[in-house]
């Protein structure tokens, strides 16, 4: 189990993932760094971005292209400065993942981190998602507005 983290803190390999089968800890941890730098939300725990890097490990097992993707990738971030992606400055560390973008690497990170938080009904409660409306007639009448973090619209909207 991890304990939450805030977007400044240092995802140690010891605490991000203890049984991957594919990936490194030290890896795991650069990538859920690197997930963490594309999606940054403070209020998000370092476990979150730890399904992300499960999820791509479990991928990784079956697909040794995918392995040997990730590898490469976490041995760019770690190179490209000349030091550890997760001991770099955070805006080094975009700097990083700015020079990658586009690439595959940086392709399938993105689309891995994405699943894995966006999907995910704690992160969706956290960001005032109700879940599904579907089977309830949809939000119009179930608080569509209701949430807290938006600005009031004028009363002529």
């Amino acid at each position: 189990a991890l304990a939450a983290a805030g977007s400044t803190a240092t995802l140690a390999p010891s605490r991000v993932l203890a049984a991957t089968r594919i990936i490194s800890a030290s890896q795991a941890a650069t990538l859920a760094a690197m997930a963490r730098q594309l999606f940054p939300h403070d209020q998000l725990g370092a476990q979150y971005y730890v399904a992300a890097v499960e999820a791509l490990d479990q991928q990784a097992a079956a697909d040794p292209d995918l392995a040997a993707q990730l590898v490469a990738g976490v041995e760019r971030l770690d190179g490209t400065m000349g030091m550890p992606f997760i001991k770099l400055s955070q805006g080094n560390q975009l700097k990083v993942i700015e020079s990658l973008e586009g690439t595959p690497f940086f392709g399938t990170v993105r689309g891995a981190t994405l699943g894995a938080l966006y999907t995910n009904d704690t992160v969706a409660r956290n960001f005032g998602f109700e879940g599904s409306s579907v089977e309830y007639g949809g939000y119009i009448d179930r608080g569509f507005d209701d949430l807290g973090w938006l600005p009031a619209l004028p009363d002529n909207a």
